[in-house]
């Protein structure tokens, strides 16, 4: 049986990065981070509060420039890949539009035709389950329902890598469980590739490919973990035995 051939899409080498505190010392936040990302994975990093795990996206995302190393988009040795999407922990969505002129919002800014802006928000809101609501002023959605359109309108530009840094934390537990749920029918939908921030352990296992396991900082990889649960998943995932195994591992790992 051939094995099929796996696509990178970001490579990191050799990455570090550091900042200066206010009395000029050096505070290194990454050191020597080397891992790959392959194309419709979903890798989770874990670890420690403040080791750098947030730092680290918007390298990736292009809003920090790395002390060294370097990032490769793709096959083609691309400095960037075509589009980049970047969901945060906080909806942070334009109070004065609707669902619907929130989602539309960066194909809007693009310029694009009013008839593909009608016909890729319309998608991504069946895709999200936030029909009905296209009307609706983020004041009277709840926090699960302003996530769901923040993830929306992370995907609307169709990118090549979706970063979600904790895009569940400030919700309570039982919702969060409920958009870990949705979040994997969206993405077993779209199948982008997808890094993800998160604290949670269970949400990590439920979700990704693979977990990646932080250090305190200075940050590198303590363990690189993959997921072997069947997919598709389900609530009754998380209640296989060696889902409790694969939770185990990784808190091992952020403890130790």
């Amino acid at each position: 049986m051939t094995r099929k051939t796996l696509s990178p899409a970001l490579s990191v080498a050799g990455l570090s990065i550091g900042f200066k505190l206010p009395d000029g010392e050096p505070l290194p936040v990454i050191n020597d981070l080397t891992f790959q990302v392959n194309s419709g994975e979903f890798v989770s990093i874990l670890g420690p509060s403040g080791c750098g795990k947030t730092t680290l996206l918007r390298v990736i995302a292009g809003l920090i420039i790395p002390s060294a190393g370097k990032l490769i988009f793709g096959n083609d040795h691309k400095s960037s890949p075509q589009v980049i999407s970047l969901a945060f922990q906080h909806a942070n969505l334009m109070p004065w539009r609707n669902v619907y002129g929130n989602i539309s919002l960066p194909l809007e800014i693009a310029g694009t035709s009013q008839a593909e802006v009608t016909t890729r928000v319309s998608e991504l809101i069946r895709l999200v389950g936030l029909e009905g609501f296209e009307k609706t002023y983020p004041r009277d959605l709840s926090g699960g329902m302003q996530q769901r359109v923040s993830i929306a309108r992370a995907l609307i530009q169709d990118p090549d890598l979706l970063l979600l840094d904790e895009p569940f934390g400030s919700l309570d537990a039982l919702t969060r469980e409920r958009m870990g749920d949705e979040l994997l029918t969206i993405w077993q939908a779209s199948r982008k590739t997808v890094i993800m921030v998160t604290h949670s352990i269970s949400e990590a296992v439920f979700l990704s490919d693979r977990v990646l396991v932080l250090t305190p900082r200075p940050a590198r990889i303590n363990l690189d973990l993959k997921i072997p649960l069947p997919r598709p998943r389900n609530k009754e995932t998380r209640y296989r035995p060696e889902f409790g195994k694969l939770a185990r591992k990784l808190r091992l790992a952020i403890i130790e």
